[in-house]
């Protein structure tokens, strides 16, 4: 397809979309780097239906189990566990509180096959025509020769569940430039993929969110207003996405979780990277090892295999500027 000038990729990829899965790729807060897009996505008439890797233990909480490993979130539930870790139920009742009632799951944390097919229930229920991925981080651009791959589980677990779900619309969007420098990533490796897949025709551009803008509004919202239910268990990545879109640099902590480390709060946190997951997927070196396994046990079992018997690793390299 050609675009000109004014015209990003994806968004002229998601014109004809009509009903739209969002999910988080990565686990925990994940969904609520998707925050911008819903509200974007809604003013445009669409159906937008949310889902999530969960971190939390969705079978001790009230949540209705709908389909094996998926559950279905609603404001009035409680956490049975005493963990207290619970973002898809606060992002729900948040968006209740925006007059705001979309569908919400949780999937389990497992592995590609079993959440392939609670995909595919998800995408035939809601007669979704459209998936995209949301991964807070730059991790899930990660192939895997490289030297610090921060943690790429639940982020392929689910971008290869979707592949092999067949939908045609599938896409990936990579938010918090900087953020997985904490986790041992290179930014250097980072755009050095991007240009890749670039090249391959799966790169569909970038946007950014400032703090003018009514999305990001909600986002800083919905971040707050998850930290205050959840003291102590506050999300790095989306608090320090909120910082950067707050206008703070460099080591500024926004919670207590990150202090003793060194954080790189920068503008470029608030871009969203775009790209067709299909190309983005087909780089990932180790696919095939891991795109039948039925658990995250499974996956680090085949992930470490894979890394012992590479003879090169990408070496760690910090960007020349």
């Amino acid at each position: 397809m050609n675009y000109s000038i004014n015209q990003i990729p994806i968004f002229e990829e998601l014109k004809d979309s009509q009903s739209i899965l969002l999910a988080g790729a990565g686990g925990g807060f994940d969904i609520y780097s998707g925050i911008p897009l819903y509200f974007n996505l809604r003013k445009q008439g669409k159906k937008v239906v949310l889902a999530n890797f969960s971190f939390t233990w969705l079978s001790e909480t009230t949540s209705e189990k709908v389909f094996p490993f998926c559950y279905q979130i609603r404001s009035g539930d409680s956490d049975l566990s005493g963990r207290n870790y619970f973002p898809e139920r606060y992002l729900k009742l948040w968006l209740g509180l925006q007059s705001e009632n979309p569908n919400i799951y949780g999937f389990e944390r497992t592995g590609v096959i079993p959440l392939k097919e609670a995909y595919k229930y998800l995408i035939k229920k809601h007669d979704i025509d459209t998936v995209l991925l949301v991964d807070g981080g730059t991790d899930s651009l990660m192939f895997g020769d490289e030297d610090g791959l921060g943690t790429p589980q639940e982020d392929v677990c689910s971008m290869a569940a979707v592949y092999r779900s067949g939908i045609k619309k599938q896409f990936l969007l990579s938010v918090g430039f900087g953020i997985d420098h904490f986790h041992g990533v290179s930014h250097f490796r980072f755009l050095e993929n991007v240009a890749q897949i670039a090249k391959e025709g799966g790169y569909l551009g970038m946007f950014q969110i400032t703090k003018e803008m009514e999305e990001a509004k909600k986002y800083l919202e919905a971040v707050k207003f998850a930290n205050e239910k959840m003291p102590g268990r506050e999300s790095i990545v989306s608090n320090s996405i909120a910082s950067a879109l707050e206008g703070e640099y460099g080591n500024h902590h926004r919670t207590k979780r990150t202090q003793g480390s060194e954080l790189w709060i920068n503008p470029l946190m608030t871009i969203y990277w775009c790209f067709d997951l299909r190309r983005v997927i087909q780089k990932i070196k180790y696919y095939d090892r891991i795109k039948d396994v039925n658990t995250i046990g499974e996956f680090n079992g085949e992930l470490s295999k894979y890394r012992n018997e590479l003879n090169h690793l990408r070496e760690k390299k910090q960007l020349p500027i």
